[in-house]
């Protein structure tokens, strides 16, 4: 097979190699609109004549925020054959970081998927004179429709039929493919400038690890303008699979039913609510039923690689599959081949549970800054351990800096942050090794273990360090807890804000006959604060003294990245999670007897509104 350098050759590869009658498809409408490779190709191509007539040139770049979709694919690929930059962006950045994101990447022309998009994007652009045009995907009224560039390629396609194979030859792998602009937990966006072969070195050596062959089907949810989606993208067509893009986010379920696909990509917030509805729907069940469901549930949550629970748990087990868990299966479509965690770190019993019931979920390891995969765990052991991130990819070297740091380097490494050469300095040290920030352990068969971000890790007043994230993943467990900010920096202990399981927690209140008018009110009932106080209590046994959470406080609100608490990525904002809930902080630590001059519902309602 030819090696894949540039972006481009996955699609030369498609309509070469695999030719197929449904390469993508979406659903639209209530409809699936497939998409064969020869059309993907005639579109790629068109778009790429289009831009060429509007005097794009190698080097320019363009500005995408767009849902997932086959048009994305199209515009990716027509402006990598003609060395276009593609800076595909998150919807949900607030206007501030848009703007900033738009002026900073130098973009040429914008294109946006919906009418909502466009009417948040178009004022901002006003205001940015590089941009010369903004698009739309979809039919806006009054907006410039993408299909004008098309149908432009289409009118120059003689003109620039002969021509674009030799654009293509002068496109080199180093050449630059992408800026993906960091969603970031603090400070401005960083543009990270990724090559061609930045994403091809990481598409070669995951096409062994991820265990999916020509024909099979993969269903796409996560934002392409996630590099970890985006590289997945790459990937499954470059084995010469079918990609099925979701309607939105609240059709997966659905989707999943209809597509029955082999795999998908995830990060572990959405395992983790899909976990939750499972043991909801559990805890439903009466009687008999009931008493296997946590039977079957135990017994997974307790689930060895190698049959190292010995032959009787794995009788057990597979009675536990045929009459509990092959229902979880039929719900995911019932053909799942693997499912690729990342973004974030994984908690260990769901690998263990899902594994267990014959869904093969794996864990990976990387940052924007690197393509982004540095290891990944295989199918099968002893490359796959639950806990672990996996062995070091093949054509990457990994080291352990002498305070546990992560370093890095090897050919998905960016080329840097663009138009920021001292980040880059920072980032990237003399000997070409990238400090990713987080602490890990290096094992047998290179397999690496994340312990926690470097930045993260506090100090309490005794001296004693906390890693926020293994104590946050360990609550977060709990059914009734949604998300957990742990700190206690220079403090004599940790501590914690919690963020409810609203969903669970109205059951368990209906359950036990708790009335209360509104969330904010419902935190402060004196048994709802005993049972978190109970559950808090409990998982502190399973910590270190210096690790457990020995105050909190509720918050009555969910945590979004629309809300502005969690990046796009759905990671925690700390530091504006801390000014957010620096009042209920001080109370907690003793800097302050009460709220304030205002009620505590008044204090709470002005600090999270």
């Amino acid at each position: 097979m030819k090696e894949l350098k540039r972006n481009f050759d996955i699609l030369d590869q498609l309509v070469e190699k695999y030719n197929m009658d449904v390469a993508l498809s979406i659903k639209r409408n209530g409809k699936w609109e497939n998409f064969s490779t020869n059309q993907y190709k005639q579109f790629a191509d068109d778009f790429s004549y289009g831009l060429l007539a509007l005097g794009f040139k190698k080097g320019d770049k363009i500005l995408t925020i767009s849902n997932n979709r086959p048009e994305w694919n199209f515009a990716d690929m027509g402006m990598g054959q003609i060395g276009v930059v593609h800076v595909p962006v998150y919807p949900n950045m607030s206007d501030d970081d848009h703007s900033f994101v738009i002026d900073h990447s130098d973009a040429r022309m914008v294109i946006v998927s919906s009418r909502e998009y466009y009417q948040k994007i178009a004022p901002l652009v006003k205001n940015i004179p590089k941009v010369e045009k903004i698009y739309t995907y979809d039919k806006v009224p009054g907006a410039s429709h993408w299909m004008e560039i098309i149908e432009l390629g289409r009118k120059n396609r003689d003109k620039y039929e002969k021509k674009l194979p030799e654009i293509k030859d002068s496109i080199d792998k180093d050449d630059l493919l992408s800026i993906i602009y960091t969603s970031g937990t603090t400070g401005r966006p960083k543009g990270v400038m990724l090559s061609h072969y930045n994403f091809m070195s990481n598409v070669t050596a995951t096409q062994p690890i991820i265990p999916v062959d020509y024909g099979d089907s993969f269903l796409s949810f996560l934002p392409m303008c996630h590099v970890f989606e985006r590289m997945v993208n790459y990937l499954v067509q470059s084995k010469g699979l079918k990609v099925y893009y979701v309607e939105s986010i609240d059709t997966i379920g659905e989707n999943l039913k209809e597509v029955h696909p082999n795999g998908f990509a995830t990060v572990p917030r959405v395992l983790e609510k899909l976990y939750d509805k499972i043991q909801l729907k559990g805890k439903e069940l009466k009687g008999v039923k009931r008493a296997m469901f946590d039977w079957a549930v135990n017994l997974g949550l307790r689930y060895e690689l190698n049959g190292a629970n010995g032959p009787w748990y794995e009788f057990q087990l597979k009675i536990a599959n045929k009459l509990i868990f092959s229902k979880w299966r039929e719900a995911l479509g019932g053909n799942i081949k693997v499912i690729i965690s990342g973004g974030a770190a994984l908690q260990p019993r769901l690998a263990r549970i899902f594994n267990a019931a014959k869904i093969p979920l794996t864990e990976g390891y990387g940052l924007t800054e690197t393509s982004p995969v540095i290891a990944v765990n295989h199918a099968k052991y002893p490359l796959l351990q639950f806990g672990t991130v996996g062995p070091v990819l093949d054509n990457v070297e990994v080291k352990i800096a002498e305070d546990g740091e992560i370093l890095m380097r090897g050919p998905n490494l960016m080329k840097g942050y663009y138009k920021d050469p001292e980040r880059t300095k920072e980032a990237i040290d003399e000997e070409g090794w990238f400090h990713t920030g987080d602490i890990g352990e290096l094992g047998e068969h290179r397999i690496l273990r994340i312990t926690d971000r470097k930045k993260e890790i506090f100090k309490l007043s005794t001296g004693k360090y906390v890693a926020p994230q293994i104590v946050e993943n360990k609550f977060k467990e709990s059914p009734l807890i949604d998300q957990i900010l742990v700190v206690g920096e220079g403090e004599k202990f940790a501590a914690a804000i919690i963020s409810p399981a609203f969903e669970y927690l109205h059951g368990w209140c209906f359950k036990n006959k708790i009335k209360f008018r509104d969330n904010s009110d419902l935190i402060r009932h004196p048994k709802v604060i005993a049972r978190y106080q109970k559950e808090v209590d409990k998982i502190n046994k399973t910590l270190g003294r210096h690790q457990q959470i020995k105050k909190f406080e509720l918050t009555c609100r969910n945590w979004t990245p629309e809300t502005g608490e969690l990046s796009p990525t759905l990671k925690l904002k700390r530091n504006h999670l801390k000014k957010i809930y620096k009042v209920k902080l001080d109370h907690i630590y003793g800097y302050t007897d009460d709220y304030g001059d205002l009620g505590v519902r008044e204090q709470e309602k002005k600090k999270e509104e």
